[in-house]
């Protein structure tokens, strides 16, 4: 069974803030050789089970982002020097959440006095919320979803030897895997190769149009009946 968390207001502020913006926290090993000569690769065959149609597309951008560091995907019958594996999970994180109607406001928000000020016909609404005086507000649980994400991506000579072994790790209100994913095959290999096992974070945007996606709250009744599916 999932566990649930209630969480503070602020804290859904801060994720609503920069939607456009994808925060990966990124962690490299790496043993790169200096005098690398043969930068052709081939991909390592996945599980037959996980050997899907989007597997292959992401395996498109890994191939992109190669590309651009100079390394060249291996044609038949040519002798590949390095060996690339890739790995992904996602996983559904559902936080429970209190959610607040404003009778000053139309539609709920994160409860009273979270530091928004929207404004209506009366004025707005204060950073602190009296309701003697502003009325009383309906507060609902609710549950709010938020995808946790991992990538793998590993880099092996011909010989076996262990090169480039990074792992991207975002947490995102974005429900499909694919609207997020180029920022973190990006990610992975921003400053490559790296410090070798220096945890850093990068940071990329991505299209506005991809936010229509996030995972919206719903009340805890309405979650129990259909949940999201993950993509």
């Amino acid at each position: 069974m999932k566990s649930f968390a209630i969480v503070a207001a602020a804290a859904t502020l801060l994720l609503s803030g920069c939607a456009t913006t994808i925060r990966s926290d990124v962690t490299a090993f790496n043993d790169w050789p200096a005098d690398l000569h043969n930068k052709a690769y081939v991909f390592s065959a996945p599980p037959p089970n996980e050997d899907t149609l989007e597997y292959r597309s992401y395996q498109v951008l890994v191939s992109n982002e190669l590309g651009k560091l100079g390394f060249k995907q291996a044609a038949d019958g040519v002798h590949a020097g390095l060996l690339v594996g890739m790995r992904f999970k996602t996983v559904d994180q559902p936080i429970r959440v209190l959610m607040a109607t404003d009778p000053f406001w139309p539609g709920p928000y994160w409860g009273p006095g979270w530091g928004r000020y929207p404004y209506h016909r009366y004025g707005y609404r204060p950073f602190f919320y009296d309701p003697m005086f502003y009325g009383p507000m309906e507060v609902e649980e609710g549950v709010r979803h938020q995808y946790e994400r991992q990538l793998n991506i590993t880099i092996n000579s011909d010989t076996g030897r262990k090169l480039y072994d990074v792992t991207v790790h975002n947490v995102s209100r974005v429900q499909a895997t694919p609207h997020v994913m180029p920022a973190l095959v990006q990610s992975a290999f921003t400053g490559f190769p790296g410090q070798s096992g220096v945890p850093h974070q990068v940071e990329l945007k991505i299209d506005a149009k991809m936010l229509e996606d996030e995972a919206p709250a719903v009340p805890a009744a309405a979650q129990k009946e259909a949940p999201p599916a993950v993509k």
